[in-house]
């Protein structure tokens, strides 16, 4: 496809598709096992295009992406019209996170957005890793893209492209 002026370079793509993964609050998750797919939405809180996010061990999104099967995940804008459809849709793989200063960091990032979850907790009381484990029986994940797109109609409509990682 030759250049468009009205179509966004890389950089720019780039730039639309993280503004867009930081705005937004619900990414949903797609797997299958024995050719029945499912999908769930949950909260997270991303770092460049990975999604941290609580589930329990026991969700069926989890069990299926066990032993790195492939996960499609989904993040869109809402939109009244046609015209302002724009989201990513990416595939990749969910990956458990271990304790360290990295997911500490991640919690925190997390209660910053989602500042409702302190009302979970005693006051006073610290809103950690731990915590969170504790309170909900949950585990934190990452949703780690290996292929994103970026749809925006109001580039074009249909307009879909890969960005890169």
């Amino acid at each position: 496809m030759p250049n468009n002026p009205t179509h966004p370079d890389a950089n720019k793509l780039k730039g639309l598709a993280l503004a867009l993964l930081s705005e937004q609050s619900a990414i949903t998750l797609a797997t299958a096992h024995d050719d029945i797919p499912w999908a769930a939405p949950v909260y997270y809180a991303n770092r460049d295009y990975d999604c941290f996010f609580f589930s329990s061990p026991n969700a069926r999104h989890i069990i299926e992406a066990a032993h790195n099967r492939p996960v499609a995940g989904a993040v869109f804008a809402p939109a009244a019209t046609w015209q302002a459809i724009k989201g990513l849709q990416m595939t990749g793989q969910i990956q458990p996170q271990a304790p360290s200063v990295t997911t500490a960091r991640t919690v925190k990032r997390y209660v910053e957005k989602f500042a409702f979850t302190v009302d979970f907790f005693k006051p006073g009381r610290s809103v950690d890793l731990d915590s969170f484990q504790r309170r909900f029986k949950v585990h934190l994940y990452r949703f780690r893209p290996q292929q994103v797109y970026y749809l925006d109609n109001s580039i074009a409509f249909g307009f879909r492209k890969r960005v890169s990682l």
